[in-house]
Protein backbone atom coordinates (compact mmCIF):
# COMPACT_ATOMS: atom_id res chain seq x y z
CA UNK A 1 0.00 0.00 0.00
CA UNK A 2 2.79 2.43 0.89
CA UNK A 3 4.50 1.82 -2.46
CA UNK A 4 1.20 2.42 -4.28
CA UNK A 5 0.72 5.71 -2.40
CA UNK A 6 4.19 6.92 -3.37
CA UNK A 7 3.72 5.75 -6.96
CA UNK A 8 0.48 7.73 -7.25
CA UNK A 9 2.03 10.83 -5.68
CA UNK A 10 4.97 10.66 -8.10
CA UNK A 11 2.55 10.39 -11.05
CA UNK A 12 0.65 13.50 -9.93
CA UNK A 13 3.84 15.49 -9.32
CA UNK A 14 4.71 15.00 -12.98
CA UNK A 15 1.34 16.46 -14.00
CA UNK A 16 1.43 19.64 -11.91
CA UNK A 17 3.75 22.61 -11.47
CA UNK A 18 2.70 23.59 -7.93
CA UNK A 19 2.99 22.08 -4.49
CA UNK A 20 -0.46 22.26 -2.87
CA UNK A 21 -0.52 23.49 0.73
CA UNK A 22 -4.21 22.82 1.34
CA UNK A 23 -6.49 20.02 0.20
CA UNK A 24 -10.27 20.41 0.01
CA UNK A 25 -12.63 17.42 -0.10
CA UNK A 26 -16.02 18.36 -1.56
CA UNK A 27 -19.05 16.23 -0.72
CA UNK A 28 -22.42 15.60 -2.37
CA UNK A 29 -23.70 18.69 -4.16
CA UNK A 30 -20.69 20.74 -3.05
CA UNK A 31 -18.33 20.32 -6.00
CA UNK A 32 -18.80 23.86 -7.32
CA UNK A 33 -16.00 25.31 -5.19
CA UNK A 34 -13.55 23.53 -7.46
CA UNK A 35 -14.72 25.73 -10.33
CA UNK A 36 -13.37 28.82 -8.52
CA UNK A 37 -9.81 27.48 -8.63
CA UNK A 38 -7.70 29.41 -11.13
CA UNK A 39 -4.78 28.21 -13.28
CA UNK A 40 -6.31 24.81 -12.79
CA UNK A 41 -5.15 21.38 -13.83
CA UNK A 42 -7.90 18.76 -13.70
CA UNK A 43 -7.17 15.05 -13.53
CA UNK A 44 -9.92 12.42 -13.62
CA UNK A 45 -9.72 9.73 -10.92
CA UNK A 46 -9.90 7.05 -13.60
CA UNK A 47 -6.68 8.38 -15.11
CA UNK A 48 -4.73 8.25 -11.82
CA UNK A 49 -2.82 5.03 -11.03
CA UNK A 50 -4.16 3.11 -8.01
CA UNK A 51 -6.97 5.65 -7.41
CA UNK A 52 -10.48 4.42 -6.64
CA UNK A 53 -13.34 5.84 -8.74
CA UNK A 54 -16.28 7.72 -7.23
CA UNK A 55 -19.61 6.11 -8.16
CA UNK A 56 -22.03 8.46 -6.37
CA UNK A 57 -24.31 10.95 -8.14
CA UNK A 58 -23.22 14.54 -7.50
CA UNK A 59 -19.52 13.65 -7.46
CA UNK A 60 -17.55 14.75 -10.55
CA UNK A 61 -14.69 12.38 -9.82
CA UNK A 62 -11.61 14.51 -10.40
CA UNK A 63 -8.73 16.32 -8.72
CA UNK A 64 -8.39 20.04 -9.38
CA UNK A 65 -4.98 21.62 -8.77
CA UNK A 66 -4.47 25.38 -8.87
CA UNK A 67 -4.87 28.58 -6.87
CA UNK A 68 -7.66 29.69 -4.54
CA UNK A 69 -7.47 32.86 -2.44
CA UNK A 70 -3.85 33.20 -3.56
CA UNK A 71 -2.82 29.80 -2.17
CA UNK A 72 -1.83 26.56 -3.86
CA UNK A 73 -4.60 24.01 -3.40
CA UNK A 74 -5.92 20.69 -4.57
CA UNK A 75 -9.65 20.00 -4.49
CA UNK A 76 -11.36 16.65 -4.68
CA UNK A 77 -14.63 16.90 -6.57
CA UNK A 78 -16.06 13.69 -5.21
CA UNK A 79 -14.85 11.30 -2.54
CA UNK A 80 -14.91 7.55 -1.89
CA UNK A 81 -17.29 5.89 0.55
CA UNK A 82 -17.15 2.69 2.57
CA UNK A 83 -20.66 1.79 1.35
CA UNK A 84 -19.45 1.75 -2.26
CA UNK A 85 -17.61 -1.45 -1.41
CA UNK A 86 -14.19 0.05 -0.82
CA UNK A 87 -12.11 -0.88 2.21
CA UNK A 88 -10.91 1.81 4.58
CA UNK A 89 -7.43 1.84 3.03
CA UNK A 90 -9.04 2.71 -0.32
CA UNK A 91 -11.50 5.21 1.19
CA UNK A 92 -8.58 7.18 2.64
CA UNK A 93 -6.00 6.50 -0.09
CA UNK A 94 -6.26 10.06 -1.44
CA UNK A 95 -5.45 11.56 1.96
CA UNK A 96 -2.26 9.50 2.10
CA UNK A 97 -1.32 10.65 -1.41
CA UNK A 98 -1.91 14.28 -0.43
CA UNK A 99 0.61 13.88 2.39
CA UNK A 100 3.31 12.93 -0.13
CA UNK A 101 2.31 15.90 -2.30
CA UNK A 102 3.22 18.18 0.61
CA UNK A 103 -0.30 19.08 1.82
CA UNK A 104 -0.34 20.52 5.37
CA UNK A 105 -4.02 21.51 5.73
CA UNK A 106 -7.16 19.49 5.05
CA UNK A 107 -10.62 21.02 4.64
CA UNK A 108 -13.48 18.51 4.55
CA UNK A 109 -17.09 19.23 3.64
CA UNK A 110 -20.15 17.03 3.55
CA UNK A 111 -23.92 16.92 3.34
CA UNK A 112 -25.29 15.69 6.67
CA UNK A 113 -28.57 14.84 8.33
CA UNK A 114 -29.49 17.05 11.25
CA UNK A 115 -29.76 15.45 14.69
CA UNK A 116 -29.84 18.56 16.85
CA UNK A 117 -33.47 19.74 17.06
CA UNK A 118 -32.23 23.36 16.99
CA UNK A 119 -30.76 22.87 13.51
CA UNK A 120 -32.73 23.73 10.37
CA UNK A 121 -32.49 22.45 6.82
CA UNK A 122 -29.85 24.49 5.00
CA UNK A 123 -27.82 25.36 8.11
CA UNK A 124 -24.03 25.28 7.97
CA UNK A 125 -22.33 23.44 10.83
CA UNK A 126 -18.65 23.83 11.69
CA UNK A 127 -17.44 20.45 12.92
CA UNK A 128 -15.86 20.68 16.37
CA UNK A 129 -15.47 16.94 16.97
CA UNK A 130 -16.60 13.61 15.56
CA UNK A 131 -17.74 10.14 16.58
CA UNK A 132 -16.44 7.16 14.60
CA UNK A 133 -19.34 4.71 14.17
CA UNK A 134 -17.89 2.87 11.18
CA UNK A 135 -17.44 -0.92 11.51
CA UNK A 136 -13.78 -0.72 10.45
CA UNK A 137 -11.00 1.65 11.51
CA UNK A 138 -8.85 3.31 8.81
CA UNK A 139 -5.65 2.81 10.85
CA UNK A 140 -6.24 -0.92 11.36
CA UNK A 141 -3.28 -2.97 10.15
CA UNK A 142 0.44 -2.34 9.92
CA UNK A 143 1.53 1.16 10.94
CA UNK A 144 4.17 3.03 8.94
CA UNK A 145 6.09 5.37 11.23
CA UNK A 146 6.90 7.74 8.37
CA UNK A 147 3.15 8.45 8.16
CA UNK A 148 2.36 8.73 11.86
CA UNK A 149 2.44 7.15 15.31
CA UNK A 150 0.83 3.79 16.07
CA UNK A 151 -1.58 5.24 18.66
CA UNK A 152 -2.52 8.82 17.71
CA UNK A 153 -4.17 10.96 20.37
CA UNK A 154 -7.57 12.22 19.20
CA UNK A 155 -8.11 14.89 21.85
CA UNK A 156 -7.62 17.85 19.50
CA UNK A 157 -8.46 16.90 15.93
CA UNK A 158 -10.27 19.93 14.47
CA UNK A 159 -8.05 23.00 14.50
CA UNK A 160 -9.44 25.54 16.97
CA UNK A 161 -7.64 28.47 15.29
CA UNK A 162 -9.27 27.66 11.95
CA UNK A 163 -12.67 27.34 13.64
CA UNK A 164 -12.30 30.83 15.14
CA UNK A 165 -11.23 32.29 11.80
CA UNK A 166 -14.19 30.66 10.02
CA UNK A 167 -16.59 32.05 12.62
CA UNK A 168 -15.19 35.56 12.14
CA UNK A 169 -15.52 35.26 8.35
CA UNK A 170 -19.09 34.01 8.65
CA UNK A 171 -19.97 36.88 10.98
CA UNK A 172 -18.43 39.48 8.67
CA UNK A 173 -20.31 37.98 5.69
CA UNK A 174 -23.60 37.86 7.59
CA UNK A 175 -23.71 34.06 7.38
CA UNK A 176 -25.25 32.17 10.29
CA UNK A 177 -23.30 29.05 11.32
CA UNK A 178 -23.82 26.31 13.85
CA UNK A 179 -21.13 24.29 15.60
CA UNK A 180 -21.40 20.65 16.54
CA UNK A 181 -20.33 17.01 16.54
CA UNK A 182 -20.51 14.86 13.40
CA UNK A 183 -21.07 11.11 13.64
CA UNK A 184 -20.01 8.96 10.71
CA UNK A 185 -21.51 5.56 9.92
CA UNK A 186 -21.29 3.18 6.99
CA UNK A 187 -24.62 3.64 5.15
CA UNK A 188 -25.92 3.47 2.48
CA UNK A 189 -29.27 3.38 4.26
CA UNK A 190 -30.38 6.57 5.95
CA UNK A 191 -31.03 6.32 9.67
CA UNK A 192 -34.11 4.82 11.27
CA UNK A 193 -35.98 6.98 13.81
CA UNK A 194 -34.44 4.93 16.64
CA UNK A 195 -30.94 5.34 15.19
CA UNK A 196 -31.49 9.11 15.05
CA UNK A 197 -32.40 9.06 18.74
CA UNK A 198 -29.39 6.87 19.60
CA UNK A 199 -26.95 9.13 17.75
CA UNK A 200 -28.40 12.15 19.55
CA UNK A 201 -27.94 10.40 22.91
CA UNK A 202 -24.32 9.77 21.89
CA UNK A 203 -23.89 13.54 21.65
CA UNK A 204 -23.92 13.99 17.87
CA UNK A 205 -25.48 17.00 16.14
CA UNK A 206 -25.28 15.73 12.55
CA UNK A 207 -24.75 12.42 10.81
CA UNK A 208 -23.32 11.24 7.51
CA UNK A 209 -21.47 8.48 5.69
CA UNK A 210 -18.05 10.05 5.12
CA UNK A 211 -15.45 12.45 6.53
CA UNK A 212 -14.49 10.60 9.73
CA UNK A 213 -12.07 8.09 8.10
CA UNK A 214 -10.44 10.87 6.06
CA UNK A 215 -10.02 13.06 9.14
CA UNK A 216 -8.53 10.23 11.21
CA UNK A 217 -5.91 9.53 8.54
CA UNK A 218 -5.14 13.24 8.04
CA UNK A 219 -4.72 13.69 11.79
CA UNK A 220 -2.48 10.61 11.88
CA UNK A 221 -0.24 12.41 9.38
CA UNK A 222 -0.14 15.65 11.38
CA UNK A 223 -2.35 17.74 9.09
CA UNK A 224 -4.35 20.71 10.39
CA UNK A 225 -8.05 20.03 9.83
CA UNK A 226 -11.20 22.09 9.32
CA UNK A 227 -14.60 20.54 8.65
CA UNK A 228 -18.02 21.84 7.66
CA UNK A 229 -21.39 20.16 7.13
CA UNK A 230 -24.47 21.32 5.25
CA UNK A 231 -27.55 20.22 7.18
CA UNK A 232 -29.78 18.79 4.47
CA UNK A 233 -32.75 17.67 6.57
CA UNK A 234 -34.14 18.32 10.03
CA UNK A 235 -34.36 15.75 12.80
CA UNK A 236 -37.92 14.53 13.28
CA UNK A 237 -37.58 10.95 14.57
CA UNK A 238 -41.07 10.98 16.08
CA UNK A 239 -42.66 12.19 12.86
CA UNK A 240 -40.91 10.39 9.98
CA UNK A 241 -43.59 11.13 7.40
CA UNK A 242 -41.50 12.70 4.63
CA UNK A 243 -38.99 10.50 2.83
CA UNK A 244 -35.48 11.89 2.37
CA UNK A 245 -33.86 11.22 -1.01
CA UNK A 246 -30.30 11.64 -2.24
CA UNK A 247 -31.60 14.07 -4.87
CA UNK A 248 -33.02 16.27 -2.11
CA UNK A 249 -29.69 16.12 -0.27
CA UNK A 250 -27.90 17.31 -3.42
CA UNK A 251 -30.42 20.10 -4.00
CA UNK A 252 -30.15 21.48 -0.47
CA UNK A 253 -26.35 21.23 -0.45
CA UNK A 254 -26.18 22.99 -3.81
CA UNK A 255 -28.40 25.84 -2.64
CA UNK A 256 -26.20 26.53 0.39
CA UNK A 257 -22.88 25.98 -1.35
CA UNK A 258 -22.23 29.68 -2.16
CA UNK A 259 -22.23 30.50 1.58
CA UNK A 260 -19.89 27.63 2.40
CA UNK A 261 -17.64 28.64 -0.48
CA UNK A 262 -17.24 32.17 0.87
CA UNK A 263 -16.24 30.85 4.29
CA UNK A 264 -13.78 28.27 2.95
CA UNK A 265 -12.25 30.67 0.45
CA UNK A 266 -11.78 33.24 3.19
CA UNK A 267 -10.27 30.66 5.51
CA UNK A 268 -7.76 29.48 2.91
CA UNK A 269 -6.69 33.08 2.36
CA UNK A 270 -5.88 33.40 6.07
CA UNK A 271 -4.09 30.08 6.52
Amino acid sequence: MLEKIKQTADFLKQKISIQPETAIILGSGLGGLGNKITDSVKIKYQDIPNFPVSTVAGHSGQLVFGKLAGKNVVAMQGRFHFYEGYGMKEVTFHVRVMYFLGVKNLIVSNAAGGLNPKFNQGDLMIITDHINFFPEHPLRGKNFEELGTRFPDMGKVYNTEYIKIAEKIANSEGISVQKGVYIGSSGPTLETPSEYKMFRIFGADATGMSTVPEVIVAHHQGMKIFGMSVITNESEPDNPNEETTHEEVQDVAGSVEPKMTRIIEGLIGRM
